[in-house]
């Protein structure tokens, strides 16, 4: 039976993705696609009195069945008698399919017991089924953390610090920035926000800075749960960055 919070921290693997549009620009839309983009996003369209085009320019990499993830960060905590100690490492690659497969290996082999757990900021909403539905999309199994059909909320072993932060007020949104801002914790300088990711990376080229990006992400995911479940941040000579 799975606990109902994790025991061990090296048993917590954190993650954040980045992701962009499968086409970056709205013209470069095959006629379909764009249609059934129009038609998902209409009532938005309404609301904000916003043209298709001007939402894909937006949001095109933020859902699932238009965009594509180009990298995923992950980390991990260690406890030795000196403290608690975190690795983060990236998978990235032009190739969705490539950055999938390295992840859901990683999770086969390490990740797939019991007592795993996936934590992200805002995962539960947005990186936990972005990352099953492109998996389905190329074919690619799910590990046993997202394949979550059928399964009871207190069966899952899906962390979310945004929803730790909520202490059940689901009303609004609070970024990562403004929590690690909050509660004191120091997080490295960004020269890119999540804005920018796409241009960075159609643009640019940028996929390397981009990577550079998420995994300060994800050393901010872990800080906010340390914080959020009554522990220090891990000191910045104890944090490694592969």
């Amino acid at each position: 039976m799975r606990p109902d919070k994790p025991n061990d921290l090296s048993k917590v693997l954190f993650l954040d993705i980045e992701t962009v549009p499968q086409e970056y620009s709205w013209n470069k839309l095959n006629p379909s696609s764009a249609k059934l983009f129009s038609d998902k996003t209409r009532f938005e369209q309404e609301r904000n009195e916003k043209t298709a085009e001007e939402i894909y320019s937006e949001k095109g990499g933020i859902l699932a069945e238009f965009g594509k993830i180009i990298c995923i960060g992950v980390g991990s905590v260690q406890k030795s008698e000196s403290g608690y100690s975190l690795r983060v490492t990236s998978f990235q690659d032009d190739d969705e399919a490539v950055v999938l497969r390295k992840f859901v290996e990683l999770l086969n082999k390490h990740y797939s017991a019991d007592d795993h757990w996936l934590c992200g900021h805002n995962g539960k909403e947005f990186d936990f089924p972005y990352i099953a539905r492109r998996c389905v999309v190329h074919r690619i199994q799910l590990p046993k953390l997202l394949d979550v059909a059928g399964r009871k909320p207190w069966e899952l072993g899906l962390l979310d610090t945004m929803n730790l932060w909520s202490f059940g007020d689901r009303k609004a949104y609070t970024s990562l920035a403004l929590l690690t801002h909050i509660l004191g914790i120091s997080t490295p300088k960004d020269d890119i926000t999540g804005a920018d990711v796409a241009r960075v990376y159609y643009e640019e080229q940028g996929l390397e800075r981009i990577a550079a990006y998420c995994k300060k992400d994800v050393v901010a995911t872990a800080q906010v749960f340390l914080r959020l479940t009554g522990k220090e941040p891990i000191p910045e000579e104890r944090i490694t960055l592969v």
